[in-house]
């Protein structure tokens, strides 16, 4: 058993070394490959209708750099230009904010506290705005910093389509030539280790996408109906880093309801109104989206999800961010085997057997118990 649990585990090492070192010339290959992934079962789709592979991939391939490209040249100015004009307005926001706190906030602290505690909770307040949005700048910088150090924009999206029309053509090719390579005795623990590895990165990736896709739609068109500034920006950011369990909808609704007391306030209904769009989201992505789309087959606790993306988008930047929920249902998927193995084996039934005999007392028997 530790010698089958040694072997992948080494490759895993190997292959998060590998990554580490050449994470500057990856991220394009990386992103060939998942889209390969992702596309895959549409191309095996065509293919039970009668289109050949190569067809099939051909038709996928142009059909999705279309769309990509229309969405690139409508969506990306728009999206720069909110995003210059939101990050000029953020001070002014920490400020107007600031100052609302102390207007209502400031009777309370200076009743039980006096000026002095007020002025503390007045820096203090300062202080945690600012490091929130320096902590936010620093982690989107640091995401591109490692991709953008050696290649740009253009060769991503140049070479991205080219590695997922080889990858996409000769999918089932590589899978047949992969599972060859495995030792015929192991070969059906290996495939069925595949499996589950497909149906947690698949179960969680495809059903979240369209997960996120929802939000982001919802939340932006809810968002600009009633008015708020920068409402669209707001919720299609906070749709997008929903993959991220519980920080994208935190985020959105952190910013759209500090925008909202900023512009809205006196009128605490429009406030109200803002808070509840993002509490019918999550209503619906809770029980309605993700119990459908993503379900319980993930195998994906959220606290593993977070920690797998901070700690590889911190490692590997906007690379880590592609490979950390693979990795981590590979990882999953292995512990559980790991631990299977150890309980099916002598080390695990054979403990309770070396084990002293429990040290029973037999009570005598009462007369009126024997009546």
């Amino acid at each position: 058993m530790q010698r089958q649990l040694a072997y992948p585990l080494l490759a895993l090492g190997l292959l998060l070394l590998g990554l580490y070192v050449l994470r500057d010339v990856l991220l394009p290959f990386v992103a060939g490959a998942a889209l390969a992934y992702l596309l895959d079962p549409v191309a095996d789709r065509l293919q039970r209708l009668g289109v050949g592979r190569l067809g099939a991939t051909i038709v996928i391939l142009v059909v999705f750099v279309l769309l990509f490209g229309l969405v690139l040249i409508i969506a990306v100015p728009i999206a720069v230009q909110q995003v210059v004009k939101f990050a000029e307005q953020v001070p002014g926001y920490i400020v107007r904010l600031q100052a609302l706190i102390a207007e209502h906030g400031g009777p309370l602290v200076r009743e039980f506290g006096g000026e002095e505690a007020l002025g503390q909770v007045q820096r203090s307040l300062g202080d945690l705005l600012g490091q929130g949005a320096n902590w936010v700048t620093t982690f989107m910088r640091s995401l591109w910093s490692g991709s953008q150090a050696v290649i740009g924009l253009v060769s991503i999206f140049v070479v991205t389509p080219v590695v997922a029309f080889y990858l996409l053509v000769d999918w089932d090719r590589m899978i047949s030539t992969i599972d060859s390579w495995v030792p015929p005795r192991h070969r059906s623990t290996v495939r069925r280790l595949g499996r589950e590895m497909d149906r947690a990165v698949s179960g969680f990736v495809r059903g979240q996408t369209a997960v996120c896709i929802f939000l982001a739609v919802f939340y932006a068109t809810g968002l600009s109906i009633i008015g708020l500034n920068f409402g669209a920006l707001i919720g299609i950011l906070a749709g997008l880093i929903s993959f991220i369990p519980y920080v994208g909808s935190l985020t959105g609704l952190l910013l759209s309801v500090g925008v909202a007391l900023v512009q809205f306030l006196p009128d605490w209904t429009m406030v109200l109104v803002t808070l509840g769009i993002f509490l019918v989201g999550q209503f619906i992505e809770g029980n309605i989206l993700s119990p459908k789309l993503v379900g319980a087959s993930a195998g994906l606790h959220p606290v593993w999800v977070m920690f797998a993306l901070l700690a590889f988008g911190s490692l590997f930047g906007f690379l880590g961010l592609l490979l950390a929920v693979p990795v981590a249902a590979i990882i999953g998927v292995l512990t559980r085997f790991a631990i299977t193995r150890y309980q099916q084996s002598p080390l695990y039934l054979d403990s309770d057997a070396r084990l002293p005999p429990p040290d029973i007392t037999i009570l005598p028997v009462s007369k009126k118990t024997e009546l």
